[in-house]
């Protein structure tokens, strides 16, 4: 970068009184980018643009400069013009649809961009496990595992993916093949927080609560104090009649967040032997001075 940066430097010198071309002005454009001036980049790839209203480059880097700045109407519209120049160029398909995933939340027009990307390179890992992406917080969870199965093709260890189709089938109201995403998540991840909680989770759904325990005790390894861990393994603790553990966990769980978790516990089926005990007055002063 620091080489690049000295022949810009070099490069530019004469163009102090300022460009008077395209390429003046975009190489400039790159130039102030690099250096992290994207206001600056922004004027130049406008100017460069007056001169070749129709660069592919220049308004795909406008696109850029202006998400950067958090322009986003205007970053749309200089994808949209770079896409109709060059419909064939993945880059523009791509992060146009990666704004609508991740700010404009427009799911279903993200994934047509992301089918865009895939039509000029359709073995790309990242259009495919985005287009899981979307249509899993659509709803749609068929279609998400589809996308994420085909993405796995490409990349068959890869965490993020085994993990957001352990979601997708638990969404889709199929807790052991979710199981079997998790554990393939944790291959690639031994000692992943997330993974370790959802694999709990979902070995409760299923109820087998020692198994649940094992990994809460897991996921709690890296996270002691996620209060919603804790309360999850009590609960867990409590169905298989663990009282002093189930406390323990509980009072772990109302001492990280009283507000939350002493409520759930009043009222908790699982919690009812517990909650005649001497000892449950312990959990309502641990929940007190919050409450006062």
């Amino acid at each position: 970068m620091e080489d690049l940066l000295t022949v810009a430097r070099t490069t530019y010198r004469p163009l102090e009184c300022r460009p008077d071309s395209y390429r003046g002005w975009y190489q400039q454009g790159q130039l102030c980018w690099l250096e992290g001036n994207v206001d600056e980049a922004l004027l130049c790839y406008h100017r460069a643009l007056e001169y070749y209203p129709n660069d592919y480059w220049a308004w795909y880097h406008l696109a850029i400069a202006h998400e950067k700045l958090g322009h986003v109407d205007e970053a749309i519209t200089a994808y949209q013009r770079a896409c109709a120049i060059g419909p064939e160029n993945y880059w523009s398909w791509y992060d146009q649809g990666c704004l609508y995933m991740e700010v404009l939340q427009v799911y279903t027009q993200a994934i047509a961009c992301f089918e865009k990307a895939l039509a000029a390179q359709p073995n790309d890992y990242w259009a495919i496990y985005r287009q899981g992406e979307c249509w899993r917080l659509l709803g749609r969870q068929d279609r998400a595992v589809t996308a994420y199965d085909r993405a796995l093709e490409f990349r068959p260890g890869d965490y993020w993916c085994w993990y957001r189709r352990g979601d997708a089938l638990q969404a889709w109201g199929k807790p052991e093949a979710a199981l079997a995403s998790y554990d393939q998540a944790l291959n690639a991840k031994p000692n992943d927080f997330w993974a370790w909680y959802q694999r709990g989770n979902t070995l409760a759904s299923l109820g087998n609560y020692p198994a649940a325990i094992a990994a809460f005790t897991q996921a709690l390894i890296d996270a002691p104090d996620d209060a919603e861990t804790w309360y999850a393994q009590a609960r867990c603790l409590a169905q298989i009649g663990d009282g002093q553990g189930a406390f323990r966990s509980l009072e772990k769980a109302i001492a990280l967040d009283p507000l939350t978790y002493f409520p759930q516990a009043e009222t908790a089926p699982c919690f009812t032997p517990l909650r005649s005990l001497a000892s449950w007055e312990n959990l309502q002063q641990l929940a007190q001075p919050t409450q006062a």
